[in-house]
């Protein structure tokens, strides 16, 4: 193989890395399961007017970030660059409304075509809840509480900040729509080509856009909160009521917008500067509109994603992994006894690690290299009575066991 290299923009999961990544998956999973929620595992892979419909033509993701290709058979089918959309498809293929409300945790890869940077990958991974069918502000709340309470567990909290803000319902929306149409037509000289384009049809994106003009254009430009009605002001005011009884600091951060009409109410993110550029590691909101947008019946959403990477590298240590039992032969002839007493060991929930070769020096390096806890040595004479030496390598004491009495005294090492 002449380049036996990973494809740009991915990489392999090894050691500490898998380690890292499984801990945040596994922490957020358990904390979302004490708030009901289960598991769905959507395909990688949708048609494509799954995420065109949801993301919207005009956003980046969709223009220049998706990996898309045609089957054999001429169908259009592309790599997921997001996670609501395919949880959302789910609820209208497997007709899902009368069973609402619905808790969906999901973890897995995500594809997007971007330059890769600490953080930020092509093939990226995932954690996401969805919360379908409740259309009151303690869902919002909820959803939050659930993000905040994994980056607790995770120890995360003292580098992160919540940032909320509210969209407004889509009367509110549509009167500020209108107003911020206004305003930057009369600078349409500052705006990028990109923006012209989305002015009309999408023109709260331009107020995420990164473009130095974009950015001038809008830097006075009037605050969705100040055309909020009071519905809307009120859905706020008790989303905010929520996360104080939570104990769960904010602040509210009128420049965080989500730029599609099936977006409304609250937005918020779990932003940090730990991470340089990349500052965002769990973002989220409420997307009454989606699931009505995708062709099923009209149900609210919220939800949010968090980036296993970026959460992974914000960790102070990588978890240790367990660590084993050794079970050492002595020489070739106590192997049968040594491989029956791991596979009881084994069913009994214990990590047991036995050497394939090498002489009784060998298999200790071994034992040692691999931190193991305790080996269980397995000689002529253990093996005629159904005994072992059982050296203890955290105590560092030693003595002759009944094999009968081994699970036993490593009990305190089962993980």
């Amino acid at each position: 193989m002449s380049n036996a290299q990973p494809v740009r923009g991915t990489h392999d999961l090894l050691f500490d890395d898998m380690l890292r990544h499984r801990h945040v998956e596994e922490r957020a999973f358990a904390v979302a399961k004490r708030y009901g929620y289960g598991e769905i595992a959507t395909p990688i892979f949708e048609f494509t007017e799954v995420f065109t419909r949801t993301l919207g033509v005009t956003s980046d993701v969709v223009t220049k970030e998706m990996y898309t290709f045609e089957t054999k058979g001429g169908e259009s089918i592309t790599l997921r660059p997001e996670g609501t959309a395919g949880v959302a498809r789910a609820f209208i293929s497997g007709g899902l409304a009368q069973q609402t409300p619905l808790k969906f945790f999901y973890r897995g890869p995500m594809f997007r075509h971007e330059r890769p940077q600490k953080g930020r990958q092509r093939q990226f991974h995932q954690i996401g809840i969805e919360l379908l069918g409740v259309a009151g502000p303690q869902a919002d709340v909820e959803s939050i509480a659930i993000g905040h309470h994994i980056l607790t567990e995770l120890d995360l909290t003292g580098a992160i900040t919540l940032e909320i803000n509210s969209l407004g319902d889509p009367e509110s929306r549509a009167a500020y729509r209108d107003v911020l149409v206004n305003f930057l037509s009369a600078r349409k000289e500052k705006l990028s080509a990109e923006s012209l384009d989305r002015l009309e049809r999408n023109p709260m994106r331009i107020l995420d856009s990164k473009d130095p003009g974009d950015r001038e254009a809008v830097a006075e430009a009037p605050r969705l909160s100040e055309y909020l009605n009071e519905t809307s002001r009120g859905f706020f005011d008790k989303v905010k009521d929520g996360l104080a009884a939570h104990g769960i600091a904010y602040k509210v951060s009128p420049a965080l917008v989500r730029g599609l009409d099936y977006y409304c109410h609250t937005a918020f993110e779990f932003t940090t500067d730990a991470l340089g550029a990349q500052g965002t590691v769990m973002a989220g909101g409420r997307y009454d509109g989606l699931i009505g947008q995708m062709g099923g019946p009209a149900t609210p959403g919220i939800g949010w994603a968090a980036g296993i990477e970026r959460l992974s590298m914000l960790l102070k240590a990588a978890p240790e992994a367990p660590r084993p039992i050794a079970l050492i032969p002595v020489s070739e002839a106590e192997e049968p006894n040594v491989f029956a007493l791991a596979a009881k060991l084994r069913k009994a929930g214990f990590i047991v690690d036995v050497g394939y070769s090498g002489n009784m020096k060998k298999r200790m390096n071994r034992a040692d290299k691999i931190k193991a806890v305790a080996a269980i040595i397995i000689g002529g004479d253990e093996a005629r009575d159904s005994t072992a030496t059982l050296r203890d390598f955290v105590s560092g004491a030693q003595k002759t066991i009944s094999q009968n009495e081994l699970e036993a005294a490593l009990a305190a090492y089962k993980p």
